[in-house]
């Protein structure tokens, strides 16, 4: 049977991950109680930019694990091998070389699927976990890609290099913050890769300041000064995902927002960001987060 593992609650989540995986893990503090995390040596500093924990992992078939409302931003390195990532409500390949960072307040998953298709069966990736809070602002923003190619080994080496430090007899202050300060940075980068290019900027401006508009492709090339197809091509390669997913995105992190922070009814929530029908808007939700919009609100 495959370790499938869903969670809907932080404290609920004691699962140990079975002789199909190995890992080494840091953790920023020992108030988490799974036991695959209490494994881990503690580094406080980790907190200065709201880690909650890193590490590396090497996962074979099967391997499955869903959370159902992630509570921190999860950046996924894959280093070699492959595996599938659950983002947007569908699970995608991510190759070697590949960064895949997994919003917060959302369903997201990660699997080793298929044995044939793995090679040696052995999916090698690193990852860095955050923790936040509905009310402050993610490290990712509406720029920011859901999977694209970037430099995994920098990151790779500054986790190992702070697991290897951990593990001395004496860990020193110093080396924990050069190397915790460079993981940050890594991510901040992968999560803003595209700066110098405001085009799409301003067209997911133009978007959240209006998302109740039935926003069409042709709409958002016009704001972005771009063909259609150019558009597509620069979302796609930018963001992982097409100019309406991205708008349906920002509909729904909205409408998340909203569920969270207000007792506005669901049907004026759907209105708000542009659903006629609530039933429509509440299959969408729950396809993209995993939850029914009540349900996410309880």
């Amino acid at each position: 049977m495959p370790l499938c593992l869903k969670r809907e609650d932080h404290s609920e989540d004691k699962e140990e991950f079975g002789s199909n995986t190995r890992w080494e893990v840091v953790r920023s503090d020992i108030s988490d109680s799974r036991s695959w995390l209490a494994r881990g040596p503690v580094c406080p500093l980790l907190q200065s930019h709201h880690i909650a924990h890193t590490g590396l992992m090497w996962a074979r078939h099967p391997f499955e694990v869903v959370r159902s409302d992630a509570s921190g931003t999860f950046v996924l390195i894959s280093l070699s091998g492959s595996g599938e990532t659950l983002v947007d409500g569908e699970w995608r390949k991510l190759e070697a070389g590949r960064i895949c960072l997994l919003p917060a307040f959302a369903q997201t998953g990660i699997r080793v699927r298929d044995k044939a298709r793995q090679g040696n069966g052995e999916w090698h990736f690193a990852w860095v976990r955050y923790e936040e809070s509905r009310e402050s602002s993610p490290i990712l923003n509406t720029n920011s890609p859901v999977i694209h190619k970037g430099s995994v080994e920098p990151v790779n080496m500054a986790i190992a290099g702070l697991i290897a430090e951990m593990k001395t007899k004496a860990p020193k202050p110093a080396f924990l913050h050069h190397w915790v300060e460079l993981i940050h940075a890594y991510v901040a980068g992968a999560a803003l890769p595209f700066q110098d290019d405001d085009r799409l900027w301003r067209i997911w401006q133009a978007v959240e300041s209006d998302l109740g508009r039935n926003w069409k492709l042709r709409d958002l090339a016009e704001i972005g000064h771009l063909s259609e197809e150019h558009l597509r091509r620069l979302c796609q390669k930018q963001l992982g995902r097409s100019p309406i997913q991205q708008v349906t995105y920002l509909r729904m992190r909205r409408a998340a927002a909203l569920l969270s922070s207000t007792s506005d009814k669901v049907e004026a929530i759907a209105r708000d960001i542009g659903y006629v029908n609530p039933f429509t808007f509440s299959n969408a939700f729950k396809r993209w987060t995993g939850k029914r919009p009540s349900d996410y609100r309880d």
